[in-house]
């Protein structure tokens, strides 16, 4: 295990209706004034928009709100934010959505107090200062309740990069399961696969004698293979969404990750995908993590055999390792198709004539040095060859 420093200091609020709680939360954690930040219609039509703006006036919060984040969310909507707080002297920023709501609230968090381009954070800049940051999830998936990551749409170019520093970890947030039962069975379904993407990117590592973060990850695992079929089957199964909402926190606060090398090759080619194609992220991740596996399986068969007989159930082959592992990509495979996530780039709507501009950008885009991957190292040829394996 190597040498690492861990500080997660998010205050979590678990269960239900505890979204009427939120100005509590505003006021504990120093804000007077809060950026108001939502998606679309949803959170609006359920009623939990107005239960939050009934709790920041029973605590005499001021507010300003900004709502139309998409998926995928964009950079032109965070310079408006950072505009809109420089301007109203908001000391808070309140994300009422999924993962996508609190990225860009994290973006407009760092931009605001920041002179210079928000974007040079999703260029390699760690984040130092933010105005803090507080979120109401109504979708399990990003784990950006609990994580001091960010990941945002550059419109001019249509790109998908991602920030980072402690500093945008949020002072608090409210895990209410009950908000995640309106979600579709494919939004729930995504989320799930994202949770277990977050899961075997930190599991794969060149990192030896880390038992202990392994053991983690693979009981995270094993609660999405259970919790996720019955949230997708029931909406109203408030014990499987409540299981999936924590794993999904904890699979992003990185302490799973903590003394490990980690991959994030699935991510930086998937994010090529939904940047050009507005795909779901975790739909996109369902065709990703099979193929990126497959191709790298061979630079250490006993890592991903280890997890095909723990997560898996796989029967070990001693003599011929490599076919436990191809068992366990293959089992991943079929869970993921199982709960109905696409198979294929025709199924993403993806196609074979922008396999070079993806590969292209995923290794080179935004001042990249050609070069992908924590688990094994990836050129762009070796990029194609990776979607191709999607076809």
């Amino acid at each position: 295990m190597e040498n690492f420093t861990f500080y997660a200091p998010t205050y979590f609020a678990f269960g239900k209706e505890t979204e009427n709680e939120t100005g509590k939360y505003v006021k504990r954690f120093g804000g007077t004034k809060a950026l108001l930040h939502y998606g679309g219609g949803s959170v609006i039509r359920s009623g939990l928009l107005d239960r939050v703006k009934k709790s920041l006036d029973a605590e005499h919060i001021a507010y300003v709100e900004l709502g139309g984040v998409k998926p995928n969310p964009r950079s032109g909507l965070v310079y408006e934010g950072i505009e809109l707080c420089r301007k109203k002297g908001i000391d808070f920023i309140l994300a009422v959505g999924g993962g996508s709501t609190i990225d860009s609230a994290k973006a407009i968090a760092a931009g605001t107090v920041y002179e210079g381009d928000f974007w040079d954070f999703y260029s390699g800049k760690i984040v130092e200062k933010a105005l803090p940051v507080g979120t109401v999830l109504t979708i399990s998936a990003a784990g950006s309740e609990g994580s001091p990551d960010s990941v945002i749409t550059n419109e001019n170019g249509m790109f998908k990069r991602g920030a980072t520093g402690e500093a945008l970890r949020p002072r608090f947030s409210i895990l209410n399961p009950a908000l995640t039962q309106t979600l579709s069975a494919y939004q729930t379904a995504c989320g799930v696969t994202d949770i277990m993407a977050h899961l075997y990117e930190r599991y794969l590592t060149n990192t030896k004698d880390v038992d202990v973060t392994d053991r983690m990850i693979e009981a995270l695992l094993l609660a999405m293979i259970g919790a996720g079929p019955k949230a997708v089957a029931d909406p109203d199964d408030y014990e499987s969404r409540a299981n999936i909402m924590w794993a999904g926190m904890m699979a992003h606060n990185n302490s799973c990750g903590v003394g490990r090398t980690q991959d994030w090759t699935s991510h930086d080619i998937e994010h090529e995908l939904s940047a050009l194609y507005d795909c779901a992220h975790g739909a996109g991740l369902a065709v990703t993590m099979p193929a990126v596996f497959t191709y790298n399986m061979k630079h250490d068969v006993m890592r991903f055999a280890q997890i095909a007989v723990r997560v898996w159930g796989c029967q070990m082959n001693f003599a011929h390792p490599e076919e436990t592992a191809k068992a366990g990509i293959e089992a991943l495979r079929n869970f993921l198709i199982s709960i109905g996530m696409p198979k294929n780039f025709a199924e993403l709507g993806a196609k074979e004539e922008d396999i070079e501009k993806m590969a292209r950008s995923a290794c080179y885009g935004n001042g990249g040095s050609g070069v992908i991957g924590g688990f094994t190292p990836l050129a762009q040829k070796d990029v194609e060859n990776i979607y191709r394996l999607m076809v």
